[in-house]
């Protein structure tokens, strides 16, 4: 592990210790945030529109709220360098990947930024009040030692960002993956993560797993951590139903014969020869949408981000940044 990863995790470890006896003590509590619509609004896929931002922003501070407005939180002032920061990677999209997958900025910025307020809230960690945008190509990555990607199922890394990936993940980064659905959308990203590191085999973490229990005591089965899209979820109230349904390969519909039902849930890890994890995938789950769509719904937030996404994803970064 370089040098700069290994003192930003010390600092993590560190304030993510702290924030653990504060959550001994005061118990995992959410309060709802609720606010004036944003540009967005929810749909089957989120709902986000494009804004010119997107090919140029270097933080998330930099596109409007898609949904009910973000928060403001400021650190101390020299204290920048130690805090965790929010990466999102700007990628390209394959061309022939399912069409139901989406682009690098689904869900994007509230996602970011609500998830970064809930860390530093629940936790004593501090934490980016902008994050950041990076293309791997980009000198800073080696910066930061976590980075994440939604949507990766129509993941397409460019020749020149293999090797800076394969080197960042070797030299102690971790890579998140989110949002994905079904054995197309899994078949596409995980392509691209061999072309990386062609030597790693996926390991699905069973529920017993430390990472799971690192901060909040997840229960089983897994599948009762699944968060689905914002529609889904609310309707889930009626019917029961916390996955969503996508396209076959080879096929433009989810519906009939062309569908596949993603119901179970899979976290899956590569490790390397240590034991630490360098990608860690969240295959059919949108935790994004939990994050971004907290105060869209009492229902779904009670439901989704109170009770999976927000636990699920400080559970993960706790356990990423602390092993």
């Amino acid at each position: 592990m370089s040098r700069t990863f290994q003192a930003r995790r010390t600092v993590a470890r560190r304030a993510f210790a702290t924030g653990f006896v504060l959550l001994l003590a005061v118990g995992a509590v959410f309060a709802q945030r609720r606010g004036g619509r944003g540009g967005g609004g929810y749909g089957w896929g989120g709902g986000e529109s494009y804004y010119p931002e997107y090919e140029t922003c270097e933080t998330a501070r930099e596109v409007p709220s898609h949904s009910t407005g973000t928060p403001n939180w400021t650190n101390e002032t020299g204290f920048e360098k130690d805090a965790f920061t929010f990466v999102r990677i700007r990628r390209d999209r394959a061309y022939d990947c399912s069409p139901t997958a989406g682009q690098w900025w689904t869900d994007f910025p509230d996602s970011d930024l609500n998830l970064s307020f809930r860390l530093q809230q629940v936790t004593s960690m501090k934490t980016s009040p902008d994050g950041r945008v990076l293309r791997i190509t980009d000198p800073g990555l080696f910066d930061y030692p976590w980075i994440y990607m939604v949507e990766p199922g129509g993941l397409l890394l460019t020749d020149e960002e293999v090797p800076i990936l394969k080197k960042y993940l070797q030299n102690g980064g971790v890579l998140m993956a989110d949002d994905f659905w079904g054995e197309w959308q899994w078949k596409y990203f995980a392509k691209q993560i061999k072309r990386v590191l062609p030597e790693g085999d996926w390991v699905d973490l069973p529920i017993t797993n430390q990472l799971f229990h690192s901060v909040f005591d997840l229960k089983g089965p897994l599948n009762k951590l699944q968060t689905p899209n914002i529609r889904t979820g609310i309707e889930s109230q009626y019917d029961g139903v916390t996955w969503e349904t996508h396209p076959r390969e080879g096929s433009w519909s989810r519906y009939g014969s062309g569908a596949e039902q993603c119901i179970d849930l899979h976290v899956r890890a590569i490790f390397d020869k240590k034991g630490h994890i360098m990608v860690l995938a969240v295959h059919n789950c949108d935790n994004g949408d939990g994050w971004e769509r907290e105060g869209e719904s009492d229902y779904f937030f009670h439901e989704f981000s109170e009770k999976r996404a927000y636990p699920l994803g400080i559970n993960i970064l706790f356990y990423l940044m602390t092993h």
